[in-house]
């Protein structure tokens, strides 16, 4: 009898672990909109699930999103429920991140979990989001550390840094960029003139001034992997990396993969990351330092147009939809190019 009762409750952990994954994997994508200028969302069909009502709204991250009312933020559930009240003068990042979220009252910063309830009150000048488990601070005119528990577990002694990815953190000293890890130790010397975070295991680094460095990358013991010989030089995405040969003004954006080799060739004047499969890039001239009548198109990995909506601005694909313009009026478009979503005009 004992047996058949363990094999029952085991039977019913099994039954809630499944509903509850069933649970999760059926909460849909939301997505920002603004209409008549009130901002909203919509789900990957194009029906309006939270109506246009709050002055700004941003992507849902660990189920919340922010959203302002007024002149405050708060955070809404994916009914639309107001679960953390519009309270805060701002927001740093705009979203939680590792079950925190950093708020901002007048001059004082704040972390608050999903509840509301503030967890940690640093002492700083400005304070961001947690990622890999730490967050950084600016105290003073420096930039340290801190853990959930809100201890300084890297001591402000850096002139910038930014936010830990992949286990290591790009760091500014003297003028150099070096990484450390979270204990606080430089694994990667103070070598570069630029540097930006890892990604897919490898960092883009510059070496030289702005007139005549050139960017590459490297590993996460230090060693290049990519030689350094682009103009400029972006993160890794989805296995490709942006890059760009000659200035800022006349040079030309294409694709290179891990090894260096130029997959997709430089022929674009604007490009962004690969999201969902496809890159957001422009062919329009520059004049005087700015596009003319810039217009956005999506390219695949080979570099084959898929999408031309001639969007006014540029924005990736998240989640299978991407918001695109045309002329102010706003759409969301799917990876096919059907518009799912149009403002009013």
């Amino acid at each position: 009898m004992k047996s058949i009762i363990l094999k029952s409750k085991l039977a019913i952990l099994v039954l809630v672990g499944l509903l509850c994954q069933t649970t999760v994997k059926s909460q849909e994508t939301l997505y920002p909109f603004k209409d008549k200028g009130k901002y909203g969302y919509i789900n990957k069909t194009g029906k309006v699930i939270i109506p246009a009502q709050f002055e700004y709204a941003d992507k849902f991250h660990e189920d919340l999103a922010v959203v302002r009312q007024g002149t405050k933020f708060g955070f809404i559930d994916s009914k639309g429920k107001m679960v953390i009240p519009a309270q805060y003068d701002d927001k740093t990042d705009g979203y939680f991140s590792e079950g925190l979220a950093c708020v901002k009252n007048g001059a004082k910063y704040s972390y608050i979990d999903k509840a509301g309830k503030t967890i940690l009150e640093p002492k700083c000048e400005h304070a961001y989001k947690f990622s890999d488990g730490m967050a950084r601070l600016q105290i003073g005119i420096k930039f340290a550390y801190i853990d959930k528990k809100g201890n300084v577990v890297i001591k402000p002694e850096y002139d910038a840094a930014w936010d830990f990815k992949e286990g290591l953190a790009r760091v500014q000293k003297d003028g150099k960029w070096g990484f450390i890890d979270k204990t606080g130790k430089v694994v990667i010397d103070f070598l570069y003139d630029d540097a930006f975070e890892f990604s897919e295991g490898l960092a883009n680094v510059k070496i030289g001034n702005e007139k005549n460095g050139k960017w590459g990358y490297i590993d996460k013991t230090g060693k290049p992997v990519i030689e350094a010989q682009f103009d400029k030089a972006f993160t890794f995405s989805e296995g490709l990396a942006c890059v760009r040969i000659g200035g800022f003004k006349n040079g030309k954006y294409g694709y290179i993969n891990k090894t260096g080799k130029m997959i997709i060739n430089p022929v674009f004047t604007g490009a962004f990351f690969f999201n969902d499969g496809l890159a957001c890039v422009s062919t329009s001239p520059w004049v005087i330092g700015s596009f003319k009548d810039a217009k956005w198109q999506y390219i695949d990995k080979t570099g084959k147009t898929v999408i031309n909506p001639n969007s006014d601005f540029a924005s990736d694909f998240y989640s299978g939809l991407v918001y695109v313009s045309d002329g102010g009026v706003f759409s969301y478009i799917d990876k096919t190019g059907k518009t799912i979503w149009t403002s009013s005009k």
